[in-house]
């Protein structure tokens, strides 16, 4: 089965840190843009961060830049998000996607989320 699995999520107090994974299953991300979401209670999803597989170009949110780091680790084909300096207004579950356009034909897959519960 095709698909991507995040872990990693937990309950953290601020200032505290936390890492998450997001795991291709049954595919590589070769050529792939892997990006981090997050949705809040009541909020829409909102873009966290992304990563390029190929170039390893990153791309961030303004409010976690400093604070968050997109990682790739080819040999595991997992990507990391390392969240530090955690604030209350970050949590959310936060959803790992993979995207990737070829052509006209896009290959899109999301996971079923993590939860990340920052206390104060």
């Amino acid at each position: 089965e095709v698909q991507v699995v995040e872990s990693g999520g937990g309950l953290v107090q601020a200032g505290g840190s936390l890492r998450l994974s997001c795991a291709a299953s049954g595919f590589s991300f070769d050529d792939y843009v892997i990006g981090w979401f997050r949705q809040a209670p009541g909020k829409e999803r909102e873009f966290v961060a992304a990563i390029s597989w190929s170039a390893g170009s990153t791309y961030y949110e303004n409010s976690v830049e400093g604070r968050f780091t997109i990682s790739r680790d080819n040999a595991k084909n997992t990507v990391y998000l390392q969240m530090n300096s955690l604030k209350p207004d970050d949590t959310a579950v936060y959803y790992c996607n993979a995207n990737r356009l070829t052509g006209t034909l896009m290959d899109d897959y999301w996971g079923q989320g993590t939860q990340v519960t920052v206390s104060s």
